[in-house]
């Protein structure tokens, strides 16, 4: 039923999609990107332009069916985003699926990936100028100085470019014909006096042996400072959570905190329910919100998590590349890359420990007889039953009692290779790679489950009437320090030194990858000449992890590292075809493409891929393009064998009246998954006219369905579709004695299939006026229909949520830019919008509705001799977040946020 209800809808919505196009056209023409012109960009005789056109075939003037967005060196300034994964994730096509900046409490951090179609990050092949490289996942090991532009593929692109593409591909191009020496310096802050962000980079490039040969370094250094607790008014909406109503309604609303945890710990059973501790041990009651149920309060004067952690993380980066060339003939171009990467994120709270879990579960046990009970506190317990449940927030030892996610990432990636020319029209490329990822990650301040429930444990020595732990009375020699947790800043360092530890990992991944191709043109029909490319690929990829010992003896609270050693190797051969069926220039003229590649992989065998595409060249001035393609990705070895990871979510536990809990979502590899499989078709149109020249308007609508798909869940929604049927889900669910949720397990999984489909919509007009007046409108919108998720139970839609932090997909994005200059000054205005829909259409939630957002960025520049000046203010009108999940990365979190800029080329 739900499949014949989206195929009644009609064309896409075209009409409304073109209305809408035209409407923010007319009131500011947004986006920050081109797509590839009528005569696309392809490769030319220098190794320094290779650039990915959705085709192997580089013949002058060659249409590929399948759309190409080009973003020039100039276009990803926009906005002065730090980091090109933030530059690239401005544009529709992209789900934003995090930045460096953003946080989710989890254990990795300052990272930034893409994902094109909202299909996952691992769904987006990325390359460095045509080729695989180590730092793919990682859009911050390349100086962006060094950038000349970057190529996005929006469609399935295994056949031509290999596993991954089952989204497309992005391919980045270095400018390494740079010539003479470049500085910069980029310097940022909030409007909140937060989030400062310093820049550096330094670019140099000569040409030596007559020209003959040239090499190009540049490196780039990047510190964010990070921003630190959410709650408060400074960020309004941060705070915001479910809550469940005395009614039973759930609810979105600010300020949502615990009861049954508290800074200086609540007593949660017996005569004195609901009264907090006070520093000095005396008792008050919490102060209660405007609504309160069983363990949250609106409002009062307890604490959430979102106190604790940070709205931005702080990190560092530092990274390095070189490239040298050389022609030592005619024929034959040697060239060879290398570069060094790191990334840190410093050791520092950004992740709270909150005993929430435990304190729902029935918290604590504490004995009434613990000597640091104060007399009078103990005597009103006298009356009820020896021991008491207590909640409570460890945040009162400075770093101590926090847990500090941190981690140390370094990448190196080198490789050599030839390019060159034989035959009059055959060309041909070869290349070796060799690439290491050395990643430290570190979960500090966890708990020691046994020794902290020892050292809270405690009683009065027989002999000195000293508080010891409980287990001292048969074991002397224990080495436990007695803590008392009851009111903050009453616990010793010594008793925090037994009872907390650091789980730590040490992981070195490894890519080495060789490829060869040759493209030329063997014969001509009537049409033109046929153009051929073929090739072999191979590549080996491997993993392993060391864990700290007490990780491997599951002595922590929360992660608990463990070992790993994985690999495969695939070996492929692929060719692609392009034949010209029709050429009457200025009428019309006809080509015919395809592809297919066979991919041999050590860990599931062999497998096909190929695409079949059209183009049809009417009067000049429309294209009319179509491709299907049939595209796979096999596991990866994270997805396989990748150890576990956790975040804190809060989650509706309908099993139990839709009680709101926080839980720890573990994610993390399995070895039992299969390949994928995607079937991709894309229709589209582009029209310049010649009476208007400038001017190009382009619609492509896109259709994608992934069998087998490889992806984790949220949180809630594996507890949601437990409660619906799915026991395979409900396996990765784990309750207490009490049937209290308190973990849930999100490891990858086969699920079902994955379907998605829309439209991409482009316009741009350019215009130079009388003199040196130059303006340029360009305007991208991607309108997203469905984001189907089939678990094999139930089926979900969920294209309109944008609440969820795993599948955030507005109905509609757009973006884009006015530009204006005259002599050295220019003036940037561009203008994102980011479409309403509901926090979860998987709920029934009261104010399930989320407004849109339209975030406006002012821009100016200045050029004095050699010397560029430019000034920078995104979200200019200081938009605040909707009410939505706290690790939502579509909207700005930050608020407003001004960088000044400054190039000097010598």
């Amino acid at each position: 039923m739900m499949g014949r209800t989206h195929d009644k809808r009609v064309s896409y919505r075209v009409g409304c999609a073109a209305a809408a196009l035209i409407v923010g056209l007319a009131q500011a023409p947004v986006a920050i990107a081109q797509t590839a012109p009528d005569t696309p960009v392809e490769e030319t005789k220098s190794d320094a332009d290779i650039i990915v056109t959705g085709s192997r075939i580089d013949r002058p003037g060659f249409d590929a069916p399948t759309p190409t967005t080009v973003l020039s060196a100039e276009d990803l300034k926009v906005g002065d985003r730090p980091t090109l994964a933030q530059a690239l994730t401005d544009l529709p096509q992209f789900r934003i699926a995090g930045t460096p900046v953003t946080t989710t409490a989890s254990s990795v951090s300052s990272s930034a990936s893409i994902d094109l179609r909202g299909l996952g990050g691992n769904r987006t092949l990325t390359l460095l100028n045509g080729r695989r490289y180590i730092g793919s996942a990682e859009l911050t090991t390349i100086p962006q100085a060094l950038v000349g532009r970057v190529d996005v593929v929006t469609g399935g692109a295994s056949a031509a470019w290999g596993s991954g593409a089952v989204a497309g591909v992005v391919n980045i191009g270095l400018n390494d014909k740079f010539k003479g020496l470049g500085l910069g310096i980029s310097s940022g802050i909030s409007s909140r006096g937060d989030t400062a962000r310093y820049t550096f980079d330094a670019t140099y490039g000569a040409s030596f042996a007559d020209g003959r040969g040239r090499f190009v370094i540049a490196g780039e250094y990047e510190r964010e400072g990070g921003a630190g607790g959410r709650n408060g008014t400074e960020r309004p909406n941060l705070d915001s959570a479910l809550f469940q109503t005395a009614t039973g309604q759930l609810i979105l609303a600010r300020d949502v905190n615990f009861i049954d945890a508290f800074p200086g710990g609540v007593i949660r059973s017996g005569p004195l329910t609901g009264q907090a501790f006070n520093p000095d041990g005396t008792l008050s009651p919490i102060v209660l919100g405007s609504q309160t149920n069983s363990n949250s309060t609106l409002g009062g004067n307890s604490r959430s998590l979102f106190d604790y952690i940070a709205v931005s993380s702080p990190y560092d980066r530092f990274n390095v590349f070189g490239r040298v060339t050389y022609e030592v003939a005619d024929w034959a171009t040697v060239w060879a890359d290398g570069s060094y990467a790191q990334i840190s994120a410093p050791d520092r709270e950004s992740l709270a420990e909150s005993i929430r879990a435990s304190a729902v579960a029935g918290g604590f046990v504490m004995s009434i007889d613990n000597p640091y009970l104060r007399p009078e506190v103990r005597a009103q317990l006298a009356g009820g039953p020896s021991t008491f449940r207590l909640g409570r927030i460890i945040g009162d030892a400075g770093p101590l009692g926090h847990i500090r996610a941190s981690g140390l990432r370094d990448y190196m990636d080198v490789a050599v290779g030839v390019d060159g020319e034989f035959g009059g029209s055959w060309r041909y490329s070869a290349y070796y790679n060799h690439g290491t990822i050395w990643n430290n990650d570190a979960l500090g301040n966890q708990r020691i489950v046994a020794n902290f429930n020892r050292a809270i444990d405690v009683v009065s020595s027989p002999t000195t009437g000293q508080p010891i732990c409980r287990v001292a009375l048969t074991d002397p020699t224990t080495a436990c320090r007695p803590m008392n947790i009851f009111g903050e800043g009453n616990i010793s360092r010594e008793a925090l030194a037994y009872a907390f530890g650091e789980a730590r990992f040490r992981s070195v991944s490894k890519l080495d990858a060789v490829a060869a191709s040759i493209r030329g043109e063997p014969l001509s029909l009537w049409a033109g000449p046929i153009s051929v490319a073929f090739g072999v690929e191979a590549r080996w990829e491997s993993q392993s992890n060391t864990a700290d010992q007490g990780s491997l003896d599951r002595i922590y609270s929360v992660v608990n590292y463990a070992p790993l050693a994985g690999s495969f190797n695939v070996k492929e051969v692929f060719a692609e075809l392009l034949v010209p069926l029709v050429k009457n220039e200025g009428a019309i003229e006809v080509d015919l493409n395809g592809a297919a590649r066979y991919s041999d992989y050590s860990n599931s065998g062999g497998i096909w891929t190929w695409k079949a595409g059209a183009t049809a060249r009417i009067a000049s001035d429309i294209l009319l393009r179509a491709v299907r393609s049939r595209d796979i990705r096999s596991p990866s070895i994270g997805e396989l064998f990748t150890t576990r990871s956790s975040a804190i979510f809060n989650v509706s536990d309908p099993f139990r009246g839709n009680s709101v809990v926080a839980v720890f979502r573990f994610t993390g590899g399995n070895p039992a998954l299969t390949p994928e499989i995607a079937r991709t078709t894309t229709l589209g149109v582009t029209y310049s006219p010649r009476f208007l020249p400038g001017l190009r308007l382009s619609v492509d609508a896109f259709d994608i369905q992934i069998d087998d798909v490889i992806g984790g869940l949220s949180a809630q929604d594996i507890v949601t579709q437990c409660f619906n049927g799915d026991q395979r889900l409900c396996d990765a669910t784990t309750r207490d004695a009490n049937g209290v949720l308190t973990s849930v397990s999100a490891t990858s999984l086969n699920l079902a299939s994955y379907k998605t489909r829309g439209l991409d919509l482009e316009a741009a007009y350019t215009k130079t006026f009388s003199g040196d007046h130059r303006v340029s409108a360009r305007a991208l919108a991607t309108f997203v229909d469905r984001l189907l998720i089939d678990d094999g139970v139930n089926v979900y839609d969920r294209a309109g949520d944008v609440g969820e932090v795993n599948f955030s997909m507005p109905k509609w994005r757009a973006t884009g830019t006015i530009a204006y200059g005259t002599g050295p000054f220019d003036a940037t205005l561009r203008v994102r919008y980011v479409d309403g829909g509901n926090y979860n259409s998987l709920l029934t939630i009261v104010n399930n509705k989320i407004a849109s957002r339209t975030y406006v960025d002012l821009g100016f520049g200045v050029k004095v001799g050699n010397l560029d000046l430019g000034l920078q203010v995104n979200n200019l009108f200081d938009r605040d977040p909707p009410l939505v999940n706290y690790a939502s990365p579509i909207y700005e979190v930050i608020g407003r946020y001004m960088s000044a800029t400054a190039r000097l080329k010598l």
